[in-house]
């Protein structure tokens, strides 16, 4: 079932969602038809079971970052890092454009991946946001507004750079510096302090 998602993710990324064929993949892939529909149902269930691995991917990094001792500009950064390369992964680039394009067509996918995708990541970094106030390590009044904030302002431009084809994984060690930027950006705010 691993090499039909593999293969998946390469159609998916050349062709896009509308143009993929199920028997393109089964070509390329080997097996046969019969076979991807009873693992996945349709081209629907095969994206996503290819959702369901990226976010487990994903989601690991968020998590290890609850349980980080390091201060917190050190610990997001690092697991901002590592988050970038799973977002310029050709699994989570193929998830992104199928999300943008046919979002509007196929609003259950568009949902599903919002609720299982992006929305428990931005409770765990809004967790960890609330437990560093708590601490005094941070100063964040809302937890939850910080971490959709934080999340665009770290992925939102990669992920759309990554969705239109300008950036890839061979761009990494540039996106890792950009994206430690972005890091430094969100914690220190633009504004001289007092």
């Amino acid at each position: 079932m691993e090499r039909f998602l593999d293969v998946a993710i390469e159609v998916f990324n050349e062709k896009g969602y509308q143009d993929a064929r199920l028997a393109d993949i089964v070509k390329r892939a080997g097996g046969s038809l019969s076979t991807l529909y009873r693992a996945f149902g349709d081209k629907e269930g095969l994206v996503h079971a290819l959702m369901e691995r990226s976010i487990r991917d994903f989601g690991k990094e968020v998590e290890d970052l609850l349980d980080s001792p390091l201060p917190p500009g050190q610990a997001l950064e690092e697991a901002a890092c590592h988050m970038v390369e799973e977002i310029l992964s050709p699994a989570r680039i193929a998830c992104h454009r199928i999300i943008t394009a046919e979002g509007i067509s196929q609003p259950a996918l568009r949902d599903w991946f919002r609720a299982h995708g992006i929305q428990p990541m931005e409770r765990l970094l809004s967790q960890y946001f609330a437990r560093e106030a708590r601490a005094g390590r941070l100063r964040i009044e809302d937890p939850d507004m910080a971490a959709d904030h934080f999340y665009m302002l770290v992925f939102g431009g990669l992920i759309i750079q990554s969705v239109s084809g300008w950036v890839d994984a061979t761009h990494l060690p540039r996106i890792q510096a950009r994206t430690r930027s972005a890091v430094r950006l969100f914690l220190q705010g633009t504004l001289p302090r007092s």
